[in-house]
């Protein structure tokens, strides 16, 4: 048997963790509204004993650079703004690498291209 569960993934340049079933999937990620927030479905076994991993995610903007070493799981769009945000997985030991590449850039409010054009 198998389940998806759905997960709240926290924007910014701090990857979000989830304690994910070995033989996880993504299915889907959207941009809820009345949230502003991205969640993510993952499709899980339900297997008894079943090992757990840590996992993290990452939210970035269009544009917004991310290492090569990530892997995009997905695409959520906010219908009423302009705004599109990628969802990639952080390979196991790069989070704060993470962090610390992302702090040296300013991507606020999604408007880094404006900065670079100046």
């Amino acid at each position: 048997m198998k389940t998806i569960h759905k997960f709240r993934l926290d924007a910014g340049k701090e990857p979000t963790s989830l304690s994910l079933h070995e033989g996880y999937r993504v299915v889907r990620c959207e941009y809820i509204v009345p949230d502003k927030s991205v969640y993510l479905w993952v499709e899980q076994p339900l297997k008894v004993g079943a090992q757990t991993r840590e996992h993290h995610f990452r939210v970035a903007f269009s544009g917004e650079p991310v290492p090569d070493s990530y892997q995009y799981r997905g695409t959520a769009l906010d219908p009423f703004g302009p705004e599109a945000y990628h969802v990639f997985e952080v390979p196991e030991g790069e989070r704060s690498i993470a962090a610390s590449s992302a702090s040296n850039h300013d991507f606020s409010g999604g408007h880094w291209q404006d900065s670079e054009a100046s």
